[in-house]
């Protein structure tokens, strides 16, 4: 089957490279290459450095709405385009050029957590399965009907990044049967029920809010590591979380209160509990286990967490 692959992410480029075995990759689409790292050089995407690696037609486009990509595209005659968090808007006239249309790869039991950031809005919720599916696209926000779809548990103390990892490897498998299968499978309409939308996540929604309960403050700090990274303020300082889990000290603290500092771990008052941090990184430095951490920073017990910083 001659296929046009779209994505940018890690997610993607392993899609990518298993499909390649099975299909003829005639073009990949992907990112221009952005800004990365101190010195703010082009990087390019997953999915580039992967196409790269198997001399695949490259491109490059700011957008699919111009008629000269939309003609490039059309001229491959692909049977199918395969779509994994590609970040651009795909107009109907792209989603028409393929034989069999476009399919995406999606990281969510569709139609629970359409958009952005399913896997870690799955976690933040405090779902106890996801999956993948193989969707048939159309113009909505992951509204089109589903071709396949697989389940996966999330584990109690799942992260985003052990949760990403086994989805991509899901996602690689399932889109490789769904092509073998394409021309005979029957496309589902999503349940019009249980509708939920997993906006991007910016960096203010990932300040940990000490008034929350401790349950949900370790499930944010799951979610949101490491990417933008669940975050708080001390003396002046920006502080990331970056492992922490709930503890069962008793406590009758103002929420954001530090209890313990030692080396096992900074315990800290939430609304109904605590949470005990245990791998914390300062702004400019890197990530540490809090013995490490604490042996090169004063913390005090009794200071609250949460103080606005004007850097923040």
């Amino acid at each position: 089957m001659k296929v046009i692959f779209a994505g940018t992410p890690h997610f993607a480029a392993h899609a990518l490279n298993a499909i390649n075995n099975e299909h003829e990759v005639v073009c990949v689409l992907t990112q221009p290459d952005r800004p990365s790292g101190r010195g703010m050089r082009l990087k390019p995407s997953a999915v580039k450095e992967a196409a790269l690696k198997l001399n695949l037609p490259i491109r490059q486009p700011e957008t699919l709405k111009s008629a000269d990509i939309q003609k490039i595209l059309f001229d491959y005659q692909a049977d199918v385009m395969v779509v994994a968090a590609y970040g651009l808007l795909l107009p109907k006239v792209v989603l028409d050029i393929p034989k069999y249309g476009c399919l995406n790869i999606h990281a969510s039991l569709l139609p629970r957590w359409r958009g952005a950031a399913p896997i870690q809005r799955a976690i933040e919720a405090g779902d106890s399965q996801t999956g993948i599916c193989i969707m048939q696209m159309d113009e909505g926000l992951d509204t089109g009907d589903v071709l396949h779809r697989s389940i996966c548990a999330i584990e109690p103390r799942e992260t985003v990044a052990t949760l990403h990892d086994k989805l991509m490897i899901q996602g690689a498998i399932d889109i490789v049967a769904v092509l073998q299968q394409l021309p005979s499978l029957k496309p589902q309409p999503q349940p019009t029920e249980g509708i939920t939308y997993a906006k991007k996540i910016g960096k203010d929604e990932a300040r940990i809010n000490w008034q929350k309960s401790a349950e949900y403050i370790d499930r944010q700090i799951r979610a949101f590591t490491p990417f933008p990274g669940a975050w708080t303020t001390y003396q002046d300082r920006l502080l990331k979380i970056h492992c922490a889990h709930t503890d069962s000290i008793p406590n009758d603290a103002t929420a954001g209160t530090i209890l313990q500092a030692n080396n096992d771990g900074i315990v800290v008052a939430t609304s109904d509990g605590v949470i005990r941090i245990t791998e914390i990184q300062s702004a400019g430095s890197r990530k540490l286990p809090v013995r490490d951490f604490l042996s090169g920073n004063h913390v005090t017990v009794g200071d609250v967490l949460g103080v606005s910083v004007e850097s923040a």
